[in-house]
């Protein structure tokens, strides 16, 4: 007996590429209909194909509403246009992890990549991304000899690409650097972070859930593993768990409340305030924006949030953005993300994200002045 051939997700109607979209950005059908002015039976209706979506007007404003490119839509297979300047140094970055038996000109010692490594880190956390992406390709073919900064610097390589929208070959990053980091359980557990980070973004948060809990066991630093504590918890509620996401985030309180010490050695900018952070995020991957913008303002009000980094603090506010928005509040979304822009512009221009967040902020009705340039200097006005 011949099996039927099953479609591959480019193959599917338009209608049910809606239906898997609007499942991923964990929203009902009435909450998708209600932002788009229509009716549940509506976009019922378009889900299972009885009505067909013959107006790009209308393809168009949903995409809008699910954060996407048309495209994304029409046909999956079409690539999506570059939203971000410097993709000639993506490029570079994935030549350079394609050079599997590279040896570079120059032998660097373990000291010099070293210090390379430290100053990656501190580029990558004040956010000048596109001189990070400048220097990585000379940093990974450098680091090869030398297993620690190696792992590194892939886990910063797979933390900038995730940013900039290139979550495949963030993951392909992290896994180099699970790999380097075998024998060594805090290096491993470092790893496992960025990788945990690429699946989320990848939309895989099931396999993030369970490679992040695998690691928790074997780290020893309690910084890391309430850093995977937490990166097991944002999974957790991408599957939809609160309860899970609840509990494991107790855990990381736990740990966060011993960690006194503003040293942070592995990078992880692991806290109480961390922990703030990620119970906004949770509830916002939950679809509680109430309590996410709770949660929010309760964190940034702490002493210890301008002791973050730049990067996360910024990356932060467009999240936090994102969650006023969709409490109805454009005001203050457009508020937060300007002053996201203050803090790291990079973070809010080069990130996919943040600049489709600005152009929706910028639709929703007349833009206060700060949004409105950051829309111009983004080049997304009409």
């Amino acid at each position: 007996m011949t099996r039927p051939v099953l479609p591959d997700a480019d193959e599917l109607p338009i209608g049910r590429r809606v239906a898997r979209w609007r499942v991923r950005r964990r929203m009902t059908q009435q909450m998708l209909a209600d932002r788009l002015g229509k009716s549940k039976s509506w976009v019922d209706k378009v889900e299972r194909g009885v009505r067909s979506l013959d107006r790009y007007s209308t393809v168009q404003e949903i995409a809008e509403v699910l954060r996407l490119d048309p495209a994304a839509l029409l046909d999956p297979r079409r690539p999506l246009p570059a939203v971000t300047v410097g993709l000639d140094g993506v490029d570079a970055v994935r030549a350079a992890l394609a050079r599997y038996h590279h040896r570079p000109a120059r032998t660097v010692s373990p000291d010099e990549v070293q210090r390379h490594v430290a100053h990656a880190w501190l580029t990558y956390q004040h956010a000048h991304y596109t001189q990070l992406l400048r220097a990585l390709p000379t940093l990974l073919d450098a680091a090869h000899a030398t297993p620690g900064p190696l792992v590194s610097a892939y886990r910063i390589t797979a933390s900038v690409l995730v940013k900039l929208g290139e979550a495949d070959l963030g993951w392909l990053a992290a896994d180099r650097a699970v790999a380097a980091a075998v024998g060594d359980p805090v290096r491993a557990g470092t790893a496992t972070i960025a990788a945990a980070q690429a699946l989320r973004a990848l939309g895989r948060d099931r396999l993030a859930l369970t490679a992040a809990v695998a690691a928790i066991g074997t780290a020893a630093d309690d910084a890391v593993r309430g850093t995977l504590f937490l990166q097991a918890a944002l999974a957790a509620a991408g599957c939809g768990d609160g309860r899970r996401a609840d509990h494991l985030i107790d855990h990381a309180t736990v740990l966060a409340d011993r960690c006194t010490s503003d040293d942070d050695p592995h990078h992880t900018a692991f806290g109480p305030v961390a922990v703030l952070l990620a119970r906004f995020l949770t509830a916002q991957r939950l679809g509680d924006t109430a309590e996410a913008v709770y949660r929010h303002e309760k964190a940034i009000g702490r002493d210890d949030w301008r002791r973050l980094p730049v990067e996360h603090r910024a990356a932060h506010l467009v999240d936090a953005a994102r969650a006023y928005l969709d409490a109805g509040d454009p005001t203050a979304a457009g508020r937060t993300l300007v002053d996201a822009d203050a803090i790291a512009p990079a973070e809010v221009r080069y990130r996919p994200a943040a600049r489709t967040l600005v152009a929706e902020i910028a639709r929703s009705g007349p833009p206060a002045a700060g949004v409105a340039r950051l829309a111009t200097t983004l080049g997304l006005t009409r």
